[in-house]
């Protein structure tokens, strides 16, 4: 089974891109919505982000705004929060792709932000990074609701710098020239990713 991340930084259409893997029949994991779920009422991450931080769950889900407010700023309780997290996601991932695997994929999508953050590459077969020229970016991001100059700035500080992403990927999607011209070169991508064989998952499978 090939494993390909799929990335890029804020505001590059990654959501969308993930979406045409999808179209294609191509199975998608999504790291930032099941951390979402996590948060939401019955996740597994409500009761231990509770405990950990007075105030945080409301109606019985987290409220990420009040969350945001004691983790935003302060490095030792994000990494409190993250030892929390990603324990949790970590094993959702784990069975998902023993899920897939088990119904002979030949091939998986896993949107994940942060790969090059956190050195995920190294846990995948291929890199696919969504990219598209700064002034457009800034322009996309801007026009989210509640979204402000500083914060982009803020967030963009703490990722990998999109020409070092373009870099060290396999592939590239540009988004810049729309949808389904972004479309077509999924599509590329996928026919020269079918003839590649997986080596990441077989070898962490033996492991096991």
């Amino acid at each position: 089974m090939l494993l390909v991340a799929l990335t890029g930084s804020i505001g590059m259409g990654k959501t969308e891109t993930a979406k045409m893997f999808a179209r294609l029949g191509i199975p998608v994991y999504d790291a930032d919505a099941e951390v979402h779920k996590l948060y939401e009422k019955g996740g597994a991450g409500v009761e231990p982000i509770g405990a950990a931080f007075e105030g945080v769950v409301k109606d019985g889900a987290i409220d990420r705004e009040a969350l945001s407010k004691h983790v935003v700023g302060h490095a030792d309780k994000m990494k409190r929060l993250e030892a929390i997290i990603h324990p949790l996601v970590g094993q959702v991932h784990r069975q998902w792709l023993v899920t897939q695997a088990e119904s002979n994929v030949p091939m998986v999508v896993l949107d994940i932000p942060l790969v090059f953050e956190t050195g995920g590459e190294k846990r995948v077969d291929v890199v696919v990074v969504v990219s598209a020229p700064a002034d457009l970016q800034r322009e996309r991001v801007l026009a989210r609701p509640g979204m402000t100059a500083e914060k982009f700035e803020g967030i963009l500080a703490k990722q990998v710098p999109d020409a070092e992403k373009r870099a060290r990927a396999d592939f590239v999607i540009e988004t810049h020239r729309g949808l389904d011209d972004a479309f077509e070169q999924v599509k590329k991508v996928v026919e020269k990713l079918k003839k590649r064989k997986g080596k990441v998952w077989t070898a962490l499978h033996k492991a096991q």
